[in-house]
């Protein structure tokens, strides 16, 4: 009994560090994450889709109160959120309630979830609920790296967009300007700096219009991926004739396009060749 433990805690151990190198196999990536899928069934099966409206509506007093903790400008925050976890809809925020696409560092001594980004199988941070998610999203800012960015002023949202890409936040050559893009869309500035979530004259993005939902991440640099590994959807394909022609699954095709279901739109750019 005692060497099976002993066994067991090795095969545990010996999980973690891979994780944290990147070398999990494709079975322990399944596995762990239909085990996080289970623990956190509660949230999943409470899923209810947002629009970018609505998910500014429900995190919006967070944001604040984490910029009046950590001095991160709201609208920055509510932003990343939008892009990042596709307006709550991208399975790391059903799943994980992981809304920033935080990945595991070498400190991080909680659960994980492994999808396919800059590499197979990368390690991304699970979270019991999505305000742990925004908690850490402040801390992990506070990493030195981030540390000019506390030297712009609190309502210069275009200095923190672009530096958030200069200190390596994001891959993504036009981070900066999809971030401003929501901000000024949206008009998310009108939450920074102020004294405890007061609103300013009007709650513009509170009162907008509107049913649209932020593409999840990888739909705004699907422009980056080469033709040749792009399928453009035509009237009548599925995502299951699609992943047979590729010789993919309709897994791999949601995980590498980071669709949070299986609809998808005549005219809708996909990516079908594993990078």
């Amino acid at each position: 009994m005692r060497k099976t433990t002993y066994l067991f805690i090795s095969i545990i151990l010996f999980g973690a560090c891979a994780t944290r190198k990147g070398t999990i196999s494709n079975r322990q990536a399944r596995q762990n994450n239909n085990r996080v899928k289970e623990q956190n069934s509660a949230s999943v099966a409470g899923y209810v889709p947002l629009t970018s409206v609505q998910y500014i509506n429900r995190y919006k007093a967070i944001a604040i109160k984490e910029m009046n903790l950590y001095g991160i400008p709201a609208s920055i925050t509510i932003a990343q959120g939008l892009f990042e976890s596709g307006s709550g809809n991208a399975e790391l925020a059903r799943v994980a309630n992981n809304h920033f696409g935080i990945k595991c560092t070498y400190d991080w001594k909680g659960r994980s979830y492994y999808r396919d980004d800059d590499n197979r199988n990368d390690c991304f941070r699970v979270y019991d609920k999505a305000e742990d998610s925004f908690r850490d999203h402040s801390l992990f800012l506070k990493r030195k790296n981030y540390a000019r960015l506390y030297d712009l002023d609190i309502t210069d949202y275009k200095g923190w967009a672009k530096g958030l890409k200069k200190a390596g936040y994001a891959t993504n050559p036009d981070y900066p300007s999809i971030l401003i893009g929501i901000i000024e869309k949206y008009h998310l500035d009108q939450y920074d700096a102020q004294p405890e979530g007061a609103a300013k004259k009007q709650d513009t993005a509170a009162t907008q219009a509107g049913t649209d939902i932020i593409a999840a991440p990888t739909d705004s640099t699907i422009k980056t991926i080469p033709p040749d590994k792009l399928y453009t959807v035509k009237p009548g394909d599925t995502l299951y004739n699609i992943s047979k022609r590729f010789g993919l699954t309709v897994d791999d095709l949601k995980a590498m396009n980071n669709l949070a279901d299986n609809n998808i739109k005549v005219g809708q750019k996909l990516v079908v060749v594993k990078q």
